[in-house]
C-alpha cells in the first residue's frame, strides 16, 4: 500500500492515506465488536483487606489524648486540638457566640503579642495557626515547615493558656458576622438548607439556631473569657500532629508542653431536645427567583444504630449518585430537575436529618415533588434488587479508599471516632459493615425509616409561576424570613432599614483596626475637616455639580494580570463596567433594580450582595462624598488621628447616605490619603483599605488616580486610572438589563 501511495499525485496521495485510517478503523472496530461481549467474563479480584497506617494513641494522666502520625512524603508538621464545647452548648440570647469565639481567639493574639503581631511571624515562616468554632467543639490548628515546628507551637501552647481576646478583634468579628446576617436571604439554596434545619429539629433546638443582631452584639469579650475557661482543659482535648517527626520525640514534646497543666472539670452536656415541625408543606416566598429549592425532611437516627451500614447502601441506591433511582427517574428519565438526591440521614451523636433536595424550574415544582412521591412509593411496589444493591456497595467501596488515602486523613477520623465514643477500629467496621449489607436489609430499612407522610416539605421559590398551587398537595404555611433589626432601629417590610452601623466608637481612636461607624449627625471639627477636603478637590462650586464620571482604568490584582476597563457611573446608584477578559469583551452592569454580568452572548444576573456592595463602593467614592459635604443625608464626625508615614492625619467618620466610610485627612493641605470601610468579597466580609494619591486634575476636579487597595491589612489590588471625565452625557439605555441571546430552535 505504501509503494502505491507514493506513486499517486499528492492530491490522490492524500485521499490513499485517509483510506487507510478509515480501513484501520474499521478493522479495530470489528475487533472491538468481536468482544463486546467479553467484558463480563474478565475476572474481578477481591478488594485487598484494608488496613490503614494507624497513628499512635497516648493517653495523658490529665485526661489529653494525643495521636501521633507519622507521614515523611514532605518536611511538614500539621497538627489539630479539638476541643469539647460547641455552638449548641451556647446560650439562646448569645447564638454567634461560638463562631465569634473561634474568630476573635486567633485574631486577638495573647497576652504578649497581639494578633496582627502573629500574622506577621507566621507570613515570615510560611506557616499558620487558625481557630474556629463549630457545633459541638472548638479547634485550633497549625501547619508549618518541620524546622518552624518549636516556634510555632509555642503560639499554639500560648493561645490554648493565655488568650487575650482584644476588644477591637471582638468589634471586628461582630460587624463581620452582623454583615452575614444582612445577607443571608441573598441565596436561595443557602435559605432552604437553613430553614429546613429548623423544620427537622425545631426552631428553638440548638442544632437549628441562628445568630441575629440582638444575639451577636450580646456578646461581650467576658463571655469568651468565661468560655475559654469553662471548657479549655486537658481532658476536654483530643490532640492530632501528623507529618515528618519521630513520633517518640514528639510525644516528649507535647507532654513537656501539656502534662503539667492540671485536669479541670469536664465539659458541661446541655439536654438537647429535638422539636421537629409537623409534617405538612412550608413556603418561602422568593419573587426574584425562577427556579424553586425543594427540601423534604424529618429527623433520621444516629452511627450506633445497627442498621446504620443497610441505611448507607440505601442510600447510594436512591439517592446517591448518577446512578440512583432518583436521578436517572426524576432528572434523567422525566427531565423535571437539575439536581435530585437525598436519603436517610446519620449523625456521630444525635440524629440526623432525613432529607431530600430537589432544584427545578418554577413551573415543574408541583410536578416534581409529586414525581419523588412516586419513586418513594415505588419503593414498595419494586424493591431494591440485588443488581442494586452490588452497584451501590461497589460505589462506596470503591470510592471508600480514596477518603482515607494520606496518613492525615487517617488521623482525624480516628480522632472523631475518640471524640464521640466509637470503636478506635470503626474505619474497619464500616467497610464489613458495607459488604454484609443485602438487598433485603436495604428494603427493610426504607420501610421502617422512610415514610413520606412524616416529612415536612419546603419549598423557596416563587409561586407565582409554579405549575400548581402548593395547596393543591395540602394546606400551606407561610415562613417568615426576615430579619429582626438590631435593638433601636426600625424595621422593614423586609427587614431592617439599614444594615446595622459597624460598631467602633468604643475602639481605640486612631486605631486602624477599629471599623468605620456610619455617624448619625456631624459635629464641627469634622464638618471643617470635610470642607478642607472639598477645597482639595477644587472647591465646592466644581463639585455640587457633579452627576456622572467616565473613567479608563487598569487594575493590577496580586498574581494576575492587569485589566483594562472603562468604568461609567451616574451618581449615585448606577456603573457600568467595560472591559475584555480572557473569556471575550464582558459587560457588568450595577443599579438598584438588578445587577448583570453578560459575557459570550450570555447574560447572568449577579447575586444581592455583591450588588449592594458594588452600588456601597459608588456611594463611597470621595468625589461623590465631596459633592455632598452640606446634603443632611451626609454626616462627618471628627474621630480621633492617625499617622500615615510622616503625616499625622485627622480621621472623619462619614455617613454617606448610609454607607459608612472613614477618612483619613492631612490637616494641613485637606488631602484624602487613605479611606477606610467594611466590605464584603468573595471569601465574607473583610475590613477594607485604599490609600489614595497621585492626584491630578481633570474637568477642573482633583482626583486621586492611583489607589491601593488592602482587605484585612494585606493588599489585594492596585488600581490606576489614566483618563477622568466629569459629567459626560450618558445614555440612561447603557444601564439597561442586556438582551439574553434568542434561544436555538
Amino acid at each position: 500500500m505504501s509503494v502505491i501511495v507514493r506513486t499517486l499525485s499528492p492530491r490522490r496521495r492524500a485521499f490513499a492515506a485517509i483510506a487507510l485510517v478509515l480501513m484501520t478503523l474499521i478493522s479495530a472496530v470489528s475487533s472491538a465488536r468481536a468482544q463486546a461481549n467479553d467484558w463480563q467474563k474478565i475476572p474481578i479480584p477481591a478488594l485487598p483487606p484494608f488496613h490503614p497506617a494507624e497513628p499512635k494513641r497516648v493517653a495523658l494522666p490529665n485526661g489529653m489524648v494525643i495521636f501521633l502520625q507519622e507521614d515523611h512524603e514532605l518536611p511538614l508538621i500539621d497538627g489539630s486540638i479539638r476541643i469539647r464545647g460547641g455552638s449548641r452548648d451556647e446560650p439562646a440570647q448569645k447564638v454567634g457566640l461560638v463562631d465569634l469565639y473561634g474568630d476573635v481567639w486567633r485574631t486577638g493574639g495573647t497576652k504578649s503579642q497581639t494578633g496582627d503581631q502573629m500574622d506577621d511571624f507566621l507570613e515570615s515562616r510560611a506557616a499558620k495557626v487558625e481557630t474556629g468554632g463549630g457545633g459541638d467543639s472548638t479547634t485550633i490548628g497549625w501547619s508549618c515547615l518541620k524546622g518552624d515546628f518549636d516556634d510555632v507551637f509555642k503560639l499554639v501552647v500560648a493561645l490554648l493558656q493565655e488568650p487575650e481576646f482584644r476588644a477591637e478583634k471582638l468589634d471586628l468579628a461582630q460587624n463581620q458576622l452582623a454583615e452575614s446576617i444582612a445577607r443571608r436571604n441573598d441565596n436561595p439554596a443557602s435559605i432552604a438548607a437553613r430553614e429546613s434545619i429548623k423544620l427537622a429539629y425545631g426552631a428553638d433546638s440548638p442544632y437549628a439556631r441562628q445568630a441575629e443582631y440582638a444575639t451577636v452584639f450580646a456578646v461581650k469579650r467576658d463571655d469568651l473569657l468565661t468560655w475559654h475557661k469553662t471548657y479549655t482543659h486537658p481532658n476536654n482535648m483530643i490532640v492530632g500532629v501528623s507529618g515528618d517527626f519521630d513520633s517518640a520525640a514528639m510525644e516528649a514534646k507535647l507532654k513537656a508542653a501539656f502534662a503539667s497543666w492540671p485536669k479541670g472539670p469536664a465539659a458541661p452536656k446541655q439536654k438537647l431536645e429535638i422539636h421537629p415541625a409537623k409534617p405538612g408543606y412550608y413556603l418561602v416566598s422568593k419573587e426574584d427567583v425562577n427556579q424553586s429549592n425543594v427540601r423534604m425532611v424529618a429527623p433520621g437516627t444516629d452511627r450506633r444504630n445497627p442498621d446504620y451500614f443497610a441505611i448507607e447502601v440505601f442510600n447510594e441506591v436512591m439517592g446517591g449518585g448518577f446512578s440512583s433511582r432518583l436521578v436517572q427517574d426524576i432528572r434523567t428519565k422525566r427531565g423535571l430537575a437539575y439536581s435530585v438526591g437525598g436519603g436517610i440521614g446519620t449523625a456521630f451523636d444525635h440524629p440526623g436529618v432525613t432529607r431530600f433536595v430537589l432544584g427545578t424550574k418554577s413551573e415543574s415544582t408541583i410536578e416534581s415533588i409529586q414525581a419523588l412521591y412516586e419513586d418513594v412509593d415505588e419503593l414498595q411496589k419494586r424493591p431494591i434488587t440485588d443488581d442494586e444493591i452490588k452497584r451501590a456497595k461497589d460505589s462506596i467501596l470503591n470510592s471508600f479508599i480514596f477518603n482515607f488515602d494520606t496518613p492525615d486523613k487517617v488521623l482525624h477520623e480516628r480522632m472523631a471516632y475518640e471524640f464521640y465514643g466509637y470503636p478506635l477500629n470503626f474505619l474497619e467496621q464500616y467497610r464489613a459493615g458495607i459488604e454484609k449489607a443485602t438487598a433485603a436489609d436495604a428494603n427493610r430499612v426504607a420501610g421502617k425509616y422512610l415514610h413520606k407522610d412524616q416529612l415536612a416539605v419546603l419549598v423557596v421559590g416563587n409561586p407565582k409561576e409554579f405549575d400548581k398551587p402548593i395547596s393543591a398537595l395540602g394546606p400551606v404555611t407561610n415562613i417568615d424570613i426576615t430579619i429582626p433589626p438590631p435593638p433601636g432601629e426600625q424595621q422593614g417590610a423586609d427587614g431592617p432599614k439599614d444594615s446595622p452601623a459597624p460598631k467602633g466608637a468604643d475602639a481605640p481612636k486612631g486605631s486602624a483596626s477599629a471599623s468605620p461607624a456610619a455617624p448619625a449627625a456631624s459635629n464641627p471639627e469634622g464638618k471643617a475637616l470635610a470642607a478642607k477636603v472639598v477645597e482639595s478637590m477644587g472647591g465646592s462650586s466644581k463639585l455640587k455639580n457633579v452627576r456622572s464620571m467616565q473613567a479608563k482604568l487598569a487594575q493590577q490584582s496580586k498574581d494576575e494580570p492587569a485589566a483594562e476597563m472603562q468604568m461609567t457611573i451616574l451618581f449615585p446608584d448606577r456603573m457600568h463596567l467595560a472591559m475584555d477578559s480572557p473569556m471575550g469583551p464582558m459587560t457588568v452592569i450595577f443599579t438598584p433594580g438588578g445587577a448583570f454580568m453578560s459575557a459570550q452572548g450570555q447574560v447572568r444576573a449577579i447575586p444581592a450582595s455583591a450588588a449592594k456592595e458594588s452600588l456601597d463602593q459608588i456611594k463611597r467614592d470621595p468625589t461623590f462624598i465631596a459633592a455632598h459635604v452640606d446634603d443632611p443625608k451626609f454626616a462627618f464626625t471628627s474621630n480621633g488621628s492617625e499617622k500615615i508615614g510622616a503625616v499625622e492625619t485627622k480621621i472623619v467618620d462619614v455617613n454617606a447616605d448610609g454607607v459608612a466610610v472613614r477618612w483619613y485627612v492631612d490637616p494641613g493641605n485637606g488631602v484624602l490619603l487613605r479611606e477606610s470601610y467594611t466590605a464584603t468579597g468573595k471569601a465574607g466580609p473583610f475590613r477594607g483599605e485604599t490609600d489614595l494619591s497621585e492626584w491630578k486634575i481633570f474637568d477642573g476636579v482633583n482626583v486621586p488616580t492611583r489607589h491601593i487597595n488592602k482587605q484585612d491589612g494585606k493588599e489585594s489590588s492596585v488600581v490606576t486610572f489614566s483618563e477622568v471625565h466629569l459629567n459626560p452625557e450618558v445614555d440612561p439605555k447603557l444601564f439597561d438589563k442586556p438582551a439574553s441571546p434568542p434561544s436555538p430552535q
